[in-house]
């Protein structure tokens, strides 16, 4: 059953765009975390980080090379940004479909409280 980004990715449900390539798309969080907030999803459906293959290299180098894009286009490079990947039920992973946060426009704090 495809997860609901891939339905995204093709165009079942409406997303906001703002990258697109053969590997990658960036689009915009509809429960928005941060001023920006952007999930940055490769086109192919892998579940989490255990599992990505050798075979996977170049889609995980694009995900950072379009956040540098996107995070160019948002104007938000020079100030900074956080990127961030929940891995598993514990980290909070929503959706088992790999993707990455860019989260920012503002100052976006300390990224764990202090135990």
């Amino acid at each position: 059953m495809p997860t609901i980004f891939t339905k995204i990715i093709n165009g079942d449900i409406p997303g906001d765009f703002v990258y697109r390539d053969d590997l990658v798309v960036a689009f915009r969080d509809i429960n928005p975390q941060a001023r920006v907030h952007i999930l940055i999803v490769p086109i192919k459906e892998i579940r989490n980080i255990q599992e990505v293959t050798a075979e996977d290299e170049a889609i995980l180098g694009r995900m950072l090379h379009v956040a540098r894009i996107v995070a160019e286009q948002e104007s938000i490079a020079e100030s900074g940004y956080r990127l961030l990947i929940n891995n598993g039920a514990d980290a909070h992973q929503e959706v088992f479909h790999l993707h990455m946060h860019l989260l920012g426009g503002e100052a976006l704090g300390p990224l764990l409280a202090k135990r």
